[in-house]
């Protein structure tokens, strides 16, 4: 028999969480008890918007479900909501006004992260898989920078690395660089030349970040392509780290299928384990609104 609403604990905050890969909500009371959860299809505000709303829409209801109230009954609770594609103050308001949440912060999904990674400690997080992004945080100021897309930004990401790749393959073959394993198995693959750049007409951010993992191998096997490639990325971490203002004394969080292998280049700076989840980071900052 479901219990009445009087038995219920009272929710306090929702934190929703959004990307290429899917969507997450989460319900959670005023000590921090998760009371419902919900997942749903992808949110990226800017690709597709309706489809991030109905998305999201979708796992509110799930998680209303998982906590035994009516989202009518949330609406006037604190959220928070970091997605994909906010790329904009005017985007975000946007999503906050679509959503039957009166009381949603709506932000990129930087800022989700770097709280679920960091919790409330000072330190930077750099978030690295087929796309990247830096961000620091130290009291109560947050900045980011990167993660504008593969095309004109993403350094050090798989992307990144296996487009860098490409071009360092072309210029074994012009003579100007020596041969590598890493980079002898990919011409032979490509054929050459000439399906390198067919190859590059057509691949896409995450065709070319399908070469990261053999990348990163490659460097761990001493391969001088792999390693030059890693170096270059932990240059850029770096350029970006000092862009943000962080410190020598200051921890800093490798988050991403491929951010994790930067620490055997970083092994002068202080590298913690993420404390939590982009979904943790927007239940944090939701219930850090003043009721």
């Amino acid at each position: 028999m479901p219990f009445a609403m009087t038995e219920a604990p009272t929710p306090f905050a929702i934190g929703l969480d959004g990307g290429g890969s899917g969507c997450r909500v989460a319900i959670c009371d005023a000590s921090g008890v998760i009371l419902g959860r919900g997942e749903g299809g992808p949110a990226n505000a800017t690709t597709d918007f309706d489809g991030t709303i109905r998305h999201l829409c979708a796992a509110l209801d799930i998680a209303c479900a998982g906590a035994g109230v009516a989202v009518a009954d949330l609406a006037g609770m604190p959220a928070h909501a970091g997605l994909a594609g906010v790329i904009s103050a005017e985007v975000g308001d946007r999503v906050a006004r679509a959503l039957p949440l009166r009381r949603v912060t709506v932000t990129e999904d930087s800022d989700t992260m770097l709280a679920g990674a960091l919790g409330p400690q000072d330190g930077s997080l750099a978030a690295i898989g087929t796309g990247s992004f830096f961000a620091r945080q130290a009291g109560d100021a947050s900045r980011s920078v990167g993660g504008w897309g593969f095309q004109l930004s993403d350094q050090a990401s798989g992307a990144w690395l296996g487009h860098e790749l490409m071009k360092l393959a072309l210029h074994v073959s012009d003579g100007l660089v020596a041969e590598s394993p890493l980079m002898r198995a990919v011409l032979e693959e490509l054929g050459g030349p000439p399906g390198l750049v067919a190859f590059g007409r057509r691949a896409l951010a995450h065709d070319y970040a399908a070469y990261a993992p053999r990348i990163v191998e490659a460097a761990k096997a001493g391969d001088s392509a792999g390693l030059s490639l890693m170096w270059q990325g932990a240059t850029f971490l770096r350029f970006a780290l000092d862009g943000l203002g962080h410190r020598a004394d200051e921890p800093l969080c490798l988050t991403g299928g491929v951010g994790v292998h930067y620490a055997r280049y970083l092994d002068d700076m202080v590298l913690i384990p993420p404390k939590g989840s982009a979904l943790d980071g927007a239940l944090a900052l939701a219930r850090r609104v003043p009721a």
